[in-house]
């Protein structure tokens, strides 16, 4: 399946956020760069303390909280997400730091991306989030870890991956340390990703993504 989103540049997106919105706040700067072609219709938080609203509100983005507590199920939560999504008009959904587990809507398949903080399929999956990932990564002795971006399907940490970043995990490593080298690894594989959509270059067969750039290594 040829991903191509069919729309005039910019790509319209909504970004999820649960916290700090670090990823979303790296999005916005490589925007303001001219890195990447993009325009913020909507930043959807499931907490209504996560301080990535405040950056929205100082960027001029519109922003709303939807809490999973306030819907009877996961299902019910989607759909208010998505619904949101869906008024607002954007063509890509790109999750950044967001926390809750979501129903894809069939309009919305393969137009959710998401990015994880270590090497899918290793660290991976519910509970793996956040420094979580990193110290797991230490107390397991890999000696490799990195940042992964998919699409998103309808399991936590799943879809078929769009690129890889790897990490050399050091000896003197902590979470923190581990974390911070990673992150650098992110703010350029999630922006890439993303342009990758944007100009069509990404093909669907099974479970992998063809890519129409040559290799994955953005150095």
């Amino acid at each position: 399946m040829k991903l191509h989103p069919s729309v005039s540049s910019p790509l319209s997106i909504a970004v999820l956020i649960s916290g700090g919105g670090t990823t979303f706040r790296n999005l916005v700067e490589k925007r303001d760069a001219g890195e990447l072609d993009v325009d913020f219709k909507l930043v959807i938080s499931s907490s209504a303390r996560a301080k990535g609203l405040q950056y929205a509100a100082d960027c001029s983005i519109p922003a709303e909280v939807v809490e999973r507590n306030v819907f009877e199920d996961t299902q019910r939560f989607s759909d208010a997400i998505f619904s949101s999504c869906r008024e607002a008009g954007v063509d890509l959904v790109v999750m950044g730091g967001f926390l809750k587990h979501v129903v894809i809507p069939e309009d919305f398949r393969w137009r959710v991306m998401n990015i994880h903080p270590a090497l899918i399929p290793a660290f991976c999956g519910r509970g793996f989030y956040g420094l979580r990932v990193h110290q797991a990564v230490l107390d397991h002795g890999a000696k490799i870890s990195g940042c992964t971006v998919h699409l998103v399907d309808d399991q936590y940490d799943h879809g078929p991956i769009i690129l890889q970043q790897a990490v050399e995990v050091l000896d003197d490593d902590t979470a923190d340390t581990l974390a911070r080298r990673v992150f650098e690894r992110e703010c350029v594989a999630y922006p890439e990703a993303i342009r990758r959509y944007a100009a069509g270059q990404l093909e669907v067969k099974g479970q992998r993504i063809v890519s129409g750039q040559s290799g994955d290594s953005l150095g």
